[in-house]
């Protein structure tokens, strides 16, 4: 099945579209504006059952986006539901509506880091993140047929640019100036991203603020080293003290220190932690399983309480609400705030608060980055195995090492601890593809858990990536 189909007075959604915990297909052969309609339908059946009656809504920049976020309004609306419009601008920021208006959920249009051809939807109802069993349940009710509608909802526009930006700028709490390289990717963070510059001291360079689908300069996602270059040769070129990138959306983040190296999100997060925790001594930081044992191991060292937990951007920010903390992070550069802020993935606010540490020391970023300790690991490497099998791989690994007796967690994948370090192995909930990293104290050790991760990819049928 390619594109989603009537039946009845119902719309069967292709079912790869309903993802762990987000909606994402490919704009034209897995999603349509016919299946934006359907999901607004559904999602106000949802909404309703909850007792709510308005919910605000937000695209990226990408071009099929207008068609794609006007088909999803007229669903909502259908529905019965109100809508406030947003408009375009990051994901973060319809996050943000719909912690400060008085709205019972939200839905944002985007594609994410995903290629230009793609599109999606992330929802919340209420305040939390809509996910899992419910993304599915949503898939059903479209297929179904529609409830009377009450009454057609109404549609208003709430332009909150400055609005956010002020929100942003209020937590900035640095006491030097400081030279800073910022590359927009042409994504949705642009015209965000131009205000709050002009807002805060120093010196900024703009790289590809302007918002453009086509992404002409490289593709926004800032964990891909090769999309980082630019940025990279800008921070060296013109002396920057850092470079921060963003993806498509505006809720993960990438970094550049002044020496034009990357920090990965688990680098960048044993700064963000040390600060959080000298605020807030003894507390729980949540890290996914792709983080490097250096930053569970930090945020110990700081007085700290470290937490592993599975990746995906609801998955954390529900743990967060669960447990209280106060601050936590992926790979990914999803970082998440719920110290003096919301709890919920922005890639502008982590950036506000990064240049915060940084301004209130004379120690530069790559300084800093010189003093964490040593270890040798793999990027994070993703490499092609269809929807169908790529849980299934899981499972069959997962199963070998517990026959094996490995010491492991299996949490999201399997991450396994030898004497060497560890490896780890995921099934991405975005893509059709499984994700690897691995990591120890030496080369020697890092090459031998990476022959022991491809001997269980070879186990089960997959090719094992250049490690």
């Amino acid at each position: 099945m390619m594109n989603g189909a009537d039946t009845g007075s119902g719309h069967v959604l292709n079912p790869t579209i309903l993802r762990e915990y987000d909606i994402r297909g490919i704009v034209g052969e897995t999603l349509s504006g016919a299946d934006a309609r359907a999901i607004g339908r559904a999602f106000a059946t949802v909404v309703a059952e909850a007792g709510g009656r308005r919910v605000a809504v937000g695209r990226d920049g990408r071009l099929s986006s207008p068609l794609i976020e006007a088909a999803l309004v007229d669903g909502l609306v259908e529905g019965s539901l109100d809508v406030t419009r947003v408009g375009l601008g990051p994901t973060p920021m319809l996050y943000f509506a719909v912690n400060t208006l008085e709205v019972d959920g939200g839905l944002m249009v985007t594609g994410s880091h995903n290629p230009a051809d793609y599109n999606g939807f992330k929802l919340m109802l209420g305040k939390r993140p809509f996910f899992g069993a419910d993304i599915q349940r949503l898939g059903r009710i479209a297929a179904a047929p529609p409830p009377p509608a009450r009454r057609r909802g109404e549609v208003a526009e709430q332009r909150l640019v400055d609005t956010y930006v002020a929100r942003l700028l209020a937590d900035y709490d640095g006491t030097r100036p400081l030279h800073v390289a910022w590359d927009a990717g042409s994504g949705a963070t642009g015209a965000v991203l131009q205000q709050l510059v002009a807002g805060l001291p120093g010196r900024h360079l703009l790289l590809n603020e302007t918002i453009d689908g086509r992404f002409p300069a490289h593709h926004p996602d800032p964990t891909e080293a090769k999309n980082l270059a630019q940025l990279q040769r800008a921070v060296l070129e013109h002396g920057c003290d850092l470079g921060i990138a963003f993806d498509g959306d505006g809720d993960r983040i990438g970094v550049i220190d002044g020496k034009g190296r990357i920090l990965w999100g688990d680098q960048l997060m044993v700064v963000l932690a040390g600060d959080v925790i000298r605020a807030k001594p003894g507390a729980t930081i949540i890290a996914d399983v792709k983080a490097s044992q250096v930053l569970f191991d930090e945020i110990a060292r700081f007085g700290g309480t470290p937490l592993m937990w599975r990746t995906g951007h609801s998955l954390i920010k529900t743990k967060m609400v669960e447990i209280g903390a106060p601050l936590a992070g992926e790979m990914s550069g999803h970082i998440f705030y719920a110290d003096r802020y919301y709890g919920y993935d922005d890639a502008l606010y982590a950036a506000i608060r990064l240049l915060g540490v940084l301004a209130r020391t004379d120690e530069s970023l790559a300084a800093w980055r010189d003093r964490l300790p040593a270890v040798v690991n793999t990027p994070e490497l993703r490499f092609p195995c269809a929807d169908t099998r790529k849980f299934a791989v899981i499972d069959e690994v997962r199963e070998r090492l517990q026959r094996a007796g490995a010491t492991m967690s299996d949490i999201d994948g399997v991450r396994v601890r030898t004497a060497d370090g560890w490896w780890l192995l995921r099934a991405s909930n975005t893509q059709d593809v499984l994700v690897a990293r691995a990591e120890a104290r030496d080369a020697a050790g890092l090459d031998r858990l990476k022959a022991l991760l491809a001997e269980q990819l070879l186990a089960s049928g997959v090719k094992p990536p250049r490690l």
